[in-house]
């Protein structure tokens, strides 16, 4: 099955990402084009709704096929009755006309019957695929969103790790020059907030 048009923008925003800069003495942080990226975020939001109804188009197809049996199915049985009252008509070949007509709608009804099965279970494979390919698609993005969570925590921890380690050895150094110099105090800033990349 072809990719959908959000498929495609997550993997643009994905490669959008991975082309921007790291920011200056940070191995985390990057430098982010707003309004290239905004650009790709308001394409995602126009065109989930319209994936959604596609869906849910292919769902109500379901009725459709239902009914349009039901009509067929319907059909053909006032087509049965309808020769069957011709059959009966005349006295003398009543018996045999009536055992015709038995048989006759019998027929009928099996071949309606069929008919409604077969739209029952074409319905209900279309809605199955549907909701499939609705689970695949969200999996996927649920997996990129985790993974870049992922990714970004690491970075950042080693980097904090990296620069405590050398705050370390410096106010250890100037301690050694100085042994009655109080030690300079160290308060770990709060992280700062990512700027949203959403409005």
């Amino acid at each position: 099955m072809a990719s959908s048009r959000i498929e495609q923008i997550i993997e643009e925003i994905e490669e959008f990402i991975d082309s921007c800069k790291f920011q200056p003495l940070s191995s985390t942080k990057i430098v982010v084009n707003k309004e290239e990226l905004e650009e790709l975020l308001r394409e995602l939001r126009m065109k989930t709704p319209d994936e959604i109804k596609r869906y849910q188009k292919i769902i109500s197809n379901k009725d459709a096929i239902l009914e349009d049996a039901q009509t067929k199915a319907d059909a053909i049985i006032a087509d049965a009755q309808a020769k069957a009252q011709k059959i009966v008509s005349d006295s003398e070949v009543m018996r045999i006309a009536t055992e015709q007509s038995r048989q006759l709608i019998e027929e009928t009804n099996a071949q309606a019957q069929e008919i409604m099965d077969r739209a029952t279970e074409d319905s209900n494979n279309i809605r199955m695929s549907a909701i499939r390919y609705t689970d695949d698609m969200l999996g996927n993005l649920e997996k990129i969103m985790s993974h870049t969570i992922d990714t970004a925590g690491t970075k950042y921890s080693n980097f904090i790790n990296s620069v405590q380690s050398c705050y370390d050895i410096v106010s250890k150094n100037r301690s050694e020059l100085s042994p009655t110099a109080e030690p300079s105090s160290y308060t770990q800033p709060e992280a700062e907030e990512d700027l949203p990349l959403d409005e």
